[in-house]
């Protein structure tokens, strides 16, 4: 019996989403695994771009549940309030892309936890919006997994020109996106959110299809 979704073959379905990616990015990006700690304005709109994008396994972290004030730069709806975010987000995800596989974990990460919830990623993401969190999982991940590849989100508050906002490499295996100055304290709006967003995301998908992250000089 041939399998069906949405009245196409699953085959059929699935190449026409990958119809217009990268060359020879599909294969390498369906067997990927990315662990995203946070699930808030950046975590959500990096899980959505490396779904779309193809990666094949994601598993969300976050202790959090929506509230009203989320809803100007995260990826939730006004039905899903009160929800868990890595339960919203999952289904979320698998609206863009039913061929993922999604594990949640609803808890707080900490230098206890951090062994377990990261071993078997190809790639860390941190989507935090705490300083000290931020800190405590990149001394985590570079203490326990030093060759594991971390990127990092820093400085994407207000409503400033979006052109300062960059990749960079911090150390041998961390990469930090965003102006690296603006604090949440000032205001945390959609636009900028989500440029550092795509910044972590697509340095994530290079990690994934072992390109260098930056251009050499």
């Amino acid at each position: 019996m041939t399998l069906k979704f949405e009245g196409l073959d699953v085959q059929d379905f699935y190449l026409g989403m990958k119809e217009r990616n990268v060359a020879d990015s599909t294969a390498p990006l369906s067997q990927a695994h990315v662990t995203i700690a946070g699930a808030g304005g950046l975590g959500s709109n990096i899980a959505i771009a490396l779904a779309r994008s193809g990666v094949g396994h994601l598993t969300l972290i976050d202790f959090d549940t929506i509230e009203l004030s989320n809803l100007n730069r995260q990826q939730y709806k006004v039905s899903q309030i009160g929800l868990p975010k890595v339960t919203a987000l999952k289904q979320n995800v698998l609206e863009f892309n039913p061929f993922i596989t999604i594990d949640t974990q609803q808890l707080e990460i900490t230098d206890a936890n951090i062994p377990d919830l990261f071993a078997d990623c190809d790639v860390a993401c941190e989507a935090f919006d705490n300083p000290a969190a931020k800190a405590m999982l990149m001394n985590g991940i570079t203490a326990h997994f030093p060759d594991k590849p971390l990127v990092m989100g820093n400085g994407m508050a207000g409503i400033h020109p979006t052109n300062n906002m960059i990749t960079k490499q911090q150390l041998p295996h961390v990469y930090i996106c965003g102006d690296g100055t603006t604090k949440g304290a000032e205001g945390l709006m959609a636009p900028r959110v989500m440029v550092c967003a795509g910044h972590e995301a697509n340095a994530i998908l290079r990690l994934l299809m072992h390109l260098p992250v930056l251009e050499e000089e």
